[in-house]
């Protein structure tokens, strides 16, 4: 007889007062064009059976988000722990899997590690290390602890830690994922949490379409790669695409219903995974997650022109588009096309490269970067 696999509901917790946010509902400031707590939804949601929301105000604009709203059953905002057991008392899976809303670069594989670190150790919960750290309200909680933890309120304790150690506790290592933890306390934190400051250099080519940007970088990867260097790149597309080709064993598999394909040989490793909602777009610093940062030096980015990443915009005058620049303050540089001594009109006050010379734009970036050769 097959046992059914434990079943999790996900938890956000939203409910704090964010005094370092000056009382701003951290969950619906944007970042990055959305609701931080969206970032939230969209990393979580496909690792959970179902999601939940609990907040102890706005509760009518989060629940326009799409998933059931939970308040704290105790009254005065009295922490992560009271959000818990209310989602508790109100599930009926055989967990909870909790985060937090304002952490935008959830990790992906939570719900995994978590778990099968959980049932390897035969732990009652798993809660995730950053390498430096525990991280206790990233955790896999059983609903058996409802009582456990009614009764620890109860006595007036607020310490999560305290709970946690009451009962057979395993911590998950995270620690090749360290930045998936930063969390948005403060308007300061909002500018230094963005993709620009993750451990290696990543830079992105902003620019009209029929700019060139494709063949550009063509040209560039081969001078980047110099002496071993490692470069990743990230694409994004405005359209359906495939790279798996119809017929194939792989391709079919996929067609009856798998939502990830992983395809491995001893040269090549592909995932092709369905999405999960075609109307929400792929966020960059979720599509950062899945590469394999031990392998790269550097990460290239065609598109996500508003993503705050340092990007270079690619401008032809020819074309007839106006400058990205002005509204984008992450742009380092302007490649373009214009000869002689012409100028620019309006002249950028940024460094101008010769969008044909590959060559020189190589130089620039590894100056810019201290990309050493």
């Amino acid at each position: 007889m097959l046992l059914s696999p434990p079943t999790i509901t996900g938890i956000i917790l939203a409910g704090g007062k964010a005094r370092r946010m000056g009382g701003e509902d951290k969950g619906l400031i944007h970042y990055q064009q959305q609701p931080l707590i969206q970032h939230t939804i969209n990393a979580l949601s496909p690792q959970v059976d179902s999601l939940v929301i609990n907040a102890n105000r706005n509760s009518e604009q989060y629940a326009a988000f799409g998933h059931p709203v939970i308040s704290d059953e105790l009254s005065d905002f009295q922490g992560p722990l009271a959000g818990m057991l209310t989602a508790l008392r109100h599930v009926d899976t055989d967990y909870i899997l909790t985060a937090p809303c304002d952490t935008p670069n959830l990790p992906l594989q939570l719900r995994q590690r978590l778990m099968e670190s959980l049932l390897l150790n035969q732990a009652d919960i798993a809660v995730a290390h950053d390498g430096k750290r525990l991280q206790p309200v990233f955790c896999l909680i059983p609903r058996r602890l409802t009582d456990s933890l009614a009764a620890y309120l109860e006595s007036g304790e607020r310490k999560i830690d305290r709970w946690l150690q009451q009962h057979k506790l395993v911590e998950v290592d995270f620690s090749d994922q360290v930045d998936s933890f930063i969390n948005i306390n403060t308007p300061e934190d909002l500018k230094y949490a963005a993709p620009h400051n993750f451990p290696l250099p990543i830079l992105g080519f902003a620019a009209f379409s029929g700019t060139g940007k494709t063949t550009l970088l063509t040209e560039l990867i081969p001078l980047l790669s110099e002496n071993g260097k490692r470069v990743g790149m990230i694409k994004h597309a405005h359209h359906s695409f495939e790279i798996d080709q119809p017929g194939k064993d792989s391709y079919r598999l996929r067609q009856a219903g798998a939502q990830q394909m992983l395809i491995s040989s001893r040269f090549q490793l592909a995932l092709m995974q369905t999405a999960r909602d075609p109307e929400q777009e792929a966020e960059l610093s979720t599509l950062l997650q899945r590469l394999d940062l031990s392998q790269l030096d550097i990460i290239l980015v065609e598109g996500f022109k508003l993503t705050e990443i340092p990007k270079i915009e690619l401008h032809r005058p020819s074309l007839g588009h106006p400058f990205l620049y002005p509204d984008d303050p992450n742009i380092i540089a302007i490649a373009t096309d214009i000869t002689g001594d012409a100028e620019l009109n309006p002249t950028p006050k940024l460094p101008q490269l010769p969008l044909n010379d590959p060559a020189a734009i190589a130089d620039f970036i590894k100056s810019h970067f201290n990309y050493d050769i």
